[in-house]
């Protein structure tokens, strides 16, 4: 069972979070902390009594934005400590994801919390302790990707998808509608979406080519135009790109 701390300086906000925790069967016990500090106090204690100690602490569910220490500066400071918790954000704002994920958080969780986005999060983190057997995970449905927004689930079409960027740990999906951020590395949707006709241009892009309104070359440099925006193809995809584009004329 996990034993876990919920750290949130707004009240409504901390006690809807420990209401959800509580109803998850894999939560054995867990506390409110209103800050930070607080939170830091109550974790050295709890590293001092020992990893089966009284206060013990397994994972930390960290809001972002509070007075005084903010959540990012809380974590990075846990980095530093020989056997820290695990963090999972839960914030209103996608803006902080990426630097997150850099500071080794087990997973980002957006406000209004839902209790199913909620349970995927200590899912992960009960495995990460191994304190729940792996769940088999269905095939994702190939033509749609789901994407999180002010907490609720979308699923965005892929053919609808123009480009992806890659931000760390995260990539971005690029519409015309708009973008979503997704916590899948460019590589994975590199292999997953070859055969529906993206291909990598850069290190960082990766193109629809049915979304390519333009190739264009200037002085030895090539890019094309996607979806209104113009992406640089590095030297080393310039030829793949070309040929493909050849095929489909």
């Amino acid at each position: 069972m996990l034993r876990a701390l919920a750290v949130d300086d707004e009240r409504p906000s901390l006690e809807e979070l420990l209401y959800l925790l509580h109803a998850d069967p894999r939560i054995g016990s867990v506390e409110g902390a209103a800050d930070a500090t607080e939170a830091l106090r109550r974790i050295t204690r709890a590293l001092e009594s020992g990893p089966q100690g009284p206060e013990a602490v397994d994972v930390v569910f960290l809001d972002v934005q509070m007075p005084g220490l903010d959540g990012l500066e809380m974590a990075r400071l846990l980095t530093g400590f020989a056997r820290p918790p695990l963090v999972v954000f839960v914030t209103a704002h996608e803006d902080f994801a990426v630097r997150a994920f850099d500071l080794k958080a087990v997973d980002y969780v957006l406000k209004p919390v839902r209790k199913e986005r909620l349970a995927e999060a200590v899912r992960r983190v009960a495995e990460l302790r191994g304190a729940a057997p792996r769940i088999p995970v269905h095939e994702p449905d190939p033509d749609h990707i789901p994407v999180e927004l002010g907490g609720v689930t979308r699923f965005v079409a892929v053919d609808d998808i123009t480009h992806v960027e890659a931000q760390g740990d995260y990539a971005r999906l690029h519409t015309d509608r708009g973008s979503h951020l997704v916590r899948i590395p460019l590589s994975t949707l590199e292999d997953r979406w070859r055969s529906r006709g993206f291909v990598r241009i850069h290190r960082r892009h990766l193109v629809a080519l049915r979304h390519i309104g333009e190739l264009r070359l200037d002085a030895g440099t090539v890019s094309v135009l996607v979806g209104g925006e113009e992406l640089q193809v590095s030297r080393r995809h310039t030829r793949e790109l070309r040929d493909l584009l050849m095929r489909r004329v």
